[in-house]
């Protein structure tokens, strides 16, 4: 049995007994009137703890976690819920707690009677770190959502690159979340797949906390990203018209097209004209990128379009092309299978997830064969430059310094 921690608040209760009636006395101590010298009597304090608005103190806590296939029902019958309340579960409307989305790893805290009856009164599924449901069982089944306060530190780090960017992103003792909201807002502009030793960033950022623990990344507001000796800013600026990352001239750092179709893999080919193919043991030309990755890694389309082709393709195994634009085309092969809603015809948005890595067709492993072709020519990808999308509007261009200037001379201290 564990005793639970966290979301904890405390409330005082204070008793004093009332002076006696008649008290009475003088600076100096002794009787006056005959009257007896005030006498009071210790002030006894108890402390009620409470977390998830319970006065825990008052129960035997058992904290378990949900196993694979493992049922919300399953869970309360085998703790010795009632059947009614057991029964009301499927009533509980989705907007307070979706029965059918517990989650195998999540915790869970049964709340017992600490008699011999042993009567569960409550059971608190935790949905996340700061995001739980309270089940009350006293009468019949009440539920309650709760969100723990989360307390955000704003924090100034530099991480050099040696191997890889989540991986040195851990070694400096950082949140690993820093290095995946990196690669979202560099997403359009560095290939991540070709950091190089010595690249490096300086990034400001809020990192949150709940009970003095650190869960999470909150908004970046500035970054510099420096790769293959270019700086690369990102300035964080938004009112209730915009919102977004903006280079030092007020570009938006998002472009028309991701730089890659999936995130944290590595390159196994490159585009070439000339290359033995692994299948057929011939010279043959290669007009995409290879990615190795695990089978099941989502696959995001790089840019909106239309969807012109899905289905199987030969040797190219499952395969999905879009129709970004009168220019552009791209296509995602040896896919394990497709991403939903993805049909013919179909409008598809950048960063949607349009299937996932596979070794379909003529491969020799799991990995992503990705091709973009421009006014029908296979074009490679890596070396693509992508249309601009539109810059910050000229009206607010002089708040935008503002803040600018303010986080490249943070950036400039660090």
């Amino acid at each position: 049995m564990k005793r639970g921690k966290g979301g904890l608040f405390f409330v005082i209760v204070a008793m004093a007994a009332p002076f006696l009636c008649g008290c009475g006395g003088k600076a100096s101590g002794g009787e006056e009137d005959g009257k007896q010298p005030c006498e009071t009597e210790a002030v006894d304090t108890v402390i009620v703890r409470r977390e998830y608005g319970i006065a825990v103190d008052s129960f035997d806590m058992e904290e378990h976690r949900v196993k694979e296939g493992e049922a919300i029902s399953t869970i309360f019958s085998r703790a010795g819920a009632p059947d009614d309340a057991i029964n009301r579960l499927l009533t509980i409307p989705d907007s307070v707690f979706d029965v059918r989305r517990v989650r195998a790893g999540n915790k869970y805290t049964l709340f017992y009677t600490p008699d011999s009856v042993r009567q569960l009164t409550y059971v608190v599924y935790h949905r996340s770190l700061t995001d739980f449901v309270v089940f009350h069982l006293e009468d019949s089944l009440h539920v309650e959502r709760f969100e723990k306060p989360v307390t955000r530190v704003e924090r100034m780090s530099s991480v050099t690159i040696n191997n890889s960017l989540w991986g040195d992103v851990n070694r400096a003792g950082l949140n690993v979340a820093l290095a995946l909201d990196l690669s979202d807002i560099y997403a359009w502009t560095i290939d991540f797949f070709g950091l190089q030793a010595g690249d490096s960033f300086t990034a400001c950022y809020d990192e949150e906390y709940v009970d003095s623990v650190a869960v999470g990344i909150g908004r970046i507001y500035a970054a510099r990203f420096t790769h293959n000796g270019k700086d690369c800013y990102a300035i964080y600026y938004g009112n209730d018209s915009v919102e977004g990352y903006w280079d030092l001239d007020g570009n938006n750092v998002k472009k028309a097209f991701l730089k890659a179709p999936l995130k944290f893999s590595r390159i196994s080919s490159h585009f070439t004209y000339a290359r033995r193919h692994p299948v057929y043991k011939t010279v043959r030309p290669h007009t995409g990128v290879d990615y190795a990755a695990p089978k099941g890694t989502p696959v995001m389309a790089i840019g909106d379009g239309t969807v012109t082709y899905r289905g199987y393709s030969g040797g190219g195994g499952n395969m999905v092309k879009i129709r970004h634009n009168s220019t552009y085309q791209s296509a995602y092969l040896h896919l394990s299978k497709f991403g939903k809603g993805v049909a013919v015809g179909e409008r598809v948005m950048q960063g949607q997830v349009i299937g996932y890595v596979g070794s379909t067709g003529a491969s020799t492993g799991p990995h992503l064969d990705f091709r973009v072709w421009k006014n029908g020519q296979p074009i490679n990808p890596l070396t693509m430059e992508a249309p601009p999308t539109e810059p910050l509007p000229e009206r607010y261009r002089a708040e935008f310094d503002s803040v600018k200037n303010v986080m490249l001379e943070r950036i400039a201290a660090r």
